[in-house]
């Protein structure tokens, strides 16, 4: 039996809460072997991001080089990009090395506010990125960057779904957390829609939520899920990993993403 393996190209989370921190803690949680690519470093906490240094899109690429070619990869997660001219090389190598089931979370904002997107790379994105990838995963906010269009509603997640997977994804998930009423995630294949309802749970321990959801999509490919399925057994993992989320920190404290593992072993937190 081979080692499901998963790439995850993003940002560092100094906190640990987001970014390949996140990305490779969700790969192992759900038994898939997790390499990184880091495109930025961040000063960042719980409570916002203090600074970002963004990498030169050449010492990226190496980084993908060297894992792809030595070790494999079985599916690919790109988080967060940064600028224009690291998109551009990840797009060139999704393509030469011929990556498959790439799964793209469009971050642009951090759970604080902060900008983690410069607003001329986005067209880069639209036009890069996302015809290769078999999943792409905006929340509300940036379906709304995606598409220009305001994104409010289920209706709205439906709109912007069948905009966006015009611009090339073969799939589309919607993310709904922020929704005013219960979350609800909407996948779009280009033919049918299926609806993934959430329950709302009360707690500040959101921190990597999307991270989370979109590296957890790519556990389930390198696994060999289909997409559908992939997307189900994320929205189980990050749900859980929210209810049993670390209080730590003063701000959004970060998921657990352990939390099975930790129930194995009798450890509870008590807040």
């Amino acid at each position: 039996m081979s080692i499901p393996r998963a790439l995850t190209i993003a940002g560092s989370d100094s906190g640990g809460g987001a970014g390949i921190q996140a990305d490779l803690k969700t790969f192992a949680a759900l038994g898939v072997y997790g390499m990184s690519a880091i495109t930025a470093v961040t000063a960042q906490n719980t409570v916002g991001v203090k600074a970002v240094a963004e990498l030169d899109p050449t010492l990226v690429s190496q980084q993908i080089q060297a894992v792809v070619v030595d070790i494999g990869v079985d599916a690919v997660k790109c988080g967060m990009l940064a600028n224009t001219g690291i998109i551009r090389q990840v797009a060139l190598d999704l393509a030469n090395l011929q990556l498959s089931n790439v799964v793209v979370d469009p971050v642009m904002v951090a759970k604080s506010g902060d900008r983690l997107l410069r607003d001329d790379a986005i067209d880069a994105l639209i036009n890069t990125i996302l015809p290769m990838a078999l999943v792409v995963t905006p929340n509300l906010q940036e379906a709304a960057a995606l598409t220009g269009r305001e994104v409010s509603t289920t209706k709205h997640m439906k709109d912007a779904a069948v905009q966006i997977h015009a611009f090339g994804p073969r799939h589309v998930v919607i993310k709904g957390g922020h929704l005013p009423d219960n979350p609800m995630d909407i996948l779009y294949d280009g033919r049918t829609f299926i609806e993934y309802p959430g329950e709302r749970l009360d707690t500040p321990h959101t921190h990597g939520t999307g991270c989370t959801f979109s590296s957890a999509i790519a556990a389930g490919l390198a696994r060999g899920l289909q997409v559908a399925e992939a997307v189900q057994q994320a929205k189980d993992f990050v749900a859980k990993a929210i209810r049993q989320g670390l209080p730590l920190g003063r701000g959004h404290g970060p998921l657990h993403h352990f939390h099975h593992l930790y129930e194995l072993a009798g450890w509870v937190w008590r807040v």
